[in-house]
């Protein structure tokens, strides 16, 4: 299991803890892309319903990693290679630059 996708649906899970009183299932929202989508659209709802900025914040962070790479748009680089968006994202969200 990747840790950097278990480390944000941690972290989204302890503030839908905190704020909303809705417990969650870490493990398995990085293994079931439903369950994922349900509680980024959730997590969504409440923050703008509650104002709760940072539940859309990692929530969004929970969706970029959990977004299957075929599903990405491509985008052209400078020297016209064209390279999967989801890659050039992992590099700044996955990793240390």
């Amino acid at each position: 299991m990747d840790s950097a996708k278990l480390g944000i649906a941690a972290h989204l899970h302890v503030l839908l803890r905190r704020k909303t009183g809705r417990v969650t299932d870490t493990e398995w929202m990085v293994s079931n892309l439903e369950y994922a989508r349900e509680i980024i659209r959730f997590a969504h709802a409440k923050a703008v319903e509650d104002k709760h900025p940072d539940l859309a914040e990692w929530a969004d962070k929970l969706a970029v990693v959990m977004t299957p790479l075929s599903t990405m748009p491509a985008v052209v680089s400078s020297s016209s290679k064209v390279i999967n968006a989801a890659v050039e994202v992992g590099r700044y969200v996955r990793g240390i630059r």
